[in-house]
C-alpha cells in the first residue's frame, strides 16, 4: 500500500493549509486533493448535509485506490468523521483531535478559545477534545461565519477583514484567553491579521503541522509511509477548476499544477 495515495478533502481550498503542510512533511507521498467548492461553505449547513457530502468525497477518493483519507475541514470532522469511519474501507482522520492536544499542550493558563463555523461551534467537536486533554481547561467559543467568504473571495487583506476579525475577538480578548484555536482549515489564511489583532502574548493555534505529523506516525506505524521518489499532487475541485487555481496561487507559495472538474452530482 506504500505507492497508493493520500487522499484529502475540504469544502473548498481551506484544506490547502492541510495539504501544504502534507507536501512539507511527506515529499515522497502522492496526494489527491478535492475542494467541494460547489457546496463551500459547509459551516452553516446542517449535519446531515455536510455528511452526505462528506461521504461522496469519500467514496469518490476511495475509487482512486487512496490508503488514507484526511479531513482537512474541521466543519466535516466535527459533523461526519463518525460516519466516515463507518462506511469508509481505509482508515479516516480528522483535524480536530491533533489541534485541540496542541492547544492542550501550550496554554499556560489554560483559557483557550476556539474560532469556528457556526456548524463547528454547535457541535462542540473541540470541546470535548480538548476537556478530554485537559479537563480543567476554561473554554471560549466563537463562531466566525464570515471568515470563509473572505478567504474563497480573497479579501483577508482588506479593511473589511480587519474590522470583522476585531469584532470576532472582541469577546476572545475580554475573556483573557492565551490560546486560540483556528478551527477552521480557512482560517490560517487569517494568520496575519489575526495575529496584530491578539498581540504576542496570545497563541494562534492551526493544525496543519499537527495533522501532517499525525499522518506520518499513522503510515509509520502502519509501515504504509514511502520514503522514495518524489510525491505527485492531483487536484479536483467540483466547480469552476480555473478559479480554484487561481485562488489558490494566491494564497499557496507552491504551484498545484492542473486542477479537474469533478461534480459528483452527475
Amino acid at each position: 500500500m506504500k505507492k497508493q495515495a493520500i487522499g484529502v478533502f475540504d469544502s473548498g481550498l481551506g484544506g490547502l493549509t492541510i495539504l501544504s503542510a502534507l507536501r512539507r512533511q511527506l515529499p515522497h507521498e502522492d496526494l489527491i486533493y478535492f475542494g467541494d467548492t460547489a457546496n463551500v461553505p459547509y459551516g452553516s449547513k446542517s449535519k446531515e448535509t455536510v455528511t452526505r457530502f462528506s461521504l461522496d468525497i469519500a467514496r469518490f477518493l476511495e475509487k482512486q485506490g487512496v490508503k488514507l483519507i484526511v479531513v482537512a475541514c474541521n466543519t466535516a470532522s466535527a459533523l461526519a468523521l463518525a460516519q466516515l469511519r463507518k462506511v469508509c474501507k481505509v482508515p479516516v482522520m480528522g483535524v480536530i483531535e491533533p489541534g485541540a492536544a496542541k492547544a492542550a499542550k501550550v496554554s499556560k493558563t489554560g483559557k483557550i478559545a476556539v474560532l469556528g463555523t457556526e456548524a463547528t461551534v454547535r457541535s462542540k467537536a473541540y470541546v470535548k477534545a480538548l476537556l478530554k486533554k485537559r479537563p480543567t481547561a476554561n473554554i471560549i467559543q466563537q463562531p466566525c461565519p464570515l471568515f470563509v467568504p473572505l478567504v474563497e473571495e480573497n479579501w483577508t487583506r482588506t479593511r473589511a477583514a480587519r474590522e470583522i476579525a476585531a469584532s470576532y475577538l472582541k469577546p476572545v480578548l475580554k475573556a483573557k484567553a492565551d490560546t486560540v484555536i483556528l478551527g477552521c482549515t480557512h482560517y490560517p489564511v487569517l494568520k496575519p491579521v489575526l495575529s496584530k489583532i491578539a498581540g504576542p502574548r496570545v497563541q494562534l493555534v492551526d493544525s496543519a503541522d499537527t495533522v501532517a505529523q499525525a499522518v506520518s506516525a499513522f503510515l509509520q506505524q502502519h509501515k504504509q509511509q514511502e520514503t522514495t521518489g518524489k510525491g505527485t499532487l492531483t487536484v479536483y475541485a467540483s466547480d469552476d477548476p480555473h478559479r480554484f487555481k487561481r485562488l489558490a496561487a494566491c494564497l499557496l507559495s507552491d504551484p498545484i499544477g492542473k486542477v479537474h472538474l469533478k461534480n459528483l452530482t452527475k
